[in-house]
């Protein structure tokens, strides 16, 4: 095949995704709270679900989850693990078991399970096992823990479409939610608390959320 017959195909592929790429652009768009630093209280008449997700430091996640429309909490903390009541520092030492988590509250009205996984293939990196860039431990696997067997289905569906998107296989685990250990207070809402003086927030959640086009 000649030099411009190929580069004539390539630019019709290129062409063909533009509308699909704009479609989800302005999807994730109409998803964005006005005022991400401030979670909404939970309406008494709205029926509440819950996402349990893990993809390496917690933070990073917390950090995009609280910005979406109908996303009511994040709590960041831990789960999956064989101990009671674990510390940070001992989850920290990767002999507990537990992945770092966000224990998300949604209203499914508004953000679906579904759009909910749609950002969490987004936001970390599911091929790497028991690592999201140099934070390195089973602490940090990539982990979808479920709270009914609808969930465990849409996670199931999500990852299989999820992996066309990437060249490695994906290791994300799918596990039935078990005891959630929420994490110390300074801990929480930690991006948008220590943004500006600490260098973990500047270096490695700051360039997540400038590529997702989310509050930073």
């Amino acid at each position: 095949m000649s030099t411009p017959t190929l580069m004539k195909k390539l630019l019709i592929a290129v062409a063909a995704l533009l509308p699909m790429l704009a479609s989800c652009e302005t999807e994730r768009h109409t998803e964005l709270r006005k005022d991400p630093k401030v979670m909404p209280e939970i309406p008494k008449d709205v029926k509440t679900e819950t996402a349990t997700l893990a993809g390496g430091c917690y933070w990073c996640l917390e950090a995009a989850y609280r910005q979406l429309d109908g996303v009511y909490q994040v709590t960041s903390g831990f789960m999956g693990g064989q101990v009671k009541n674990p510390t940070y520092e001992q989850v920290c030492e990767g002999n507990t078991g537990h992945a770092e988590v966000v224990q998300i509250v949604f209203d499914p009205k508004k953000i679906t399970y579904e759009r909910l996984l749609a950002w969490f293939w987004d936001l970390h990196d599911p091929t790497t096992l028991n690592r999201q860039g140099n934070d390195i431990g089973t602490q940090y696997r990539s982990a979808i823990f479920t709270h009914s067997e609808e969930q465990k289905k849409i996670a199931q569906a999500s990852m299989k479409a999820a992996s066309e998107l990437f060249e490695n296989p994906i290791v994300t685990e799918i596990a039935d939610a078990s005891e959630f250990y929420t994490a110390p207070d300074e801990h929480q809402d930690y991006y948008f608390q220590n943004k500006e003086k600490n260098s973990y927030c500047r270096w490695v959640i700051e360039p997540k959320l400038k590529k997702l086009k989310l509050d930073h």
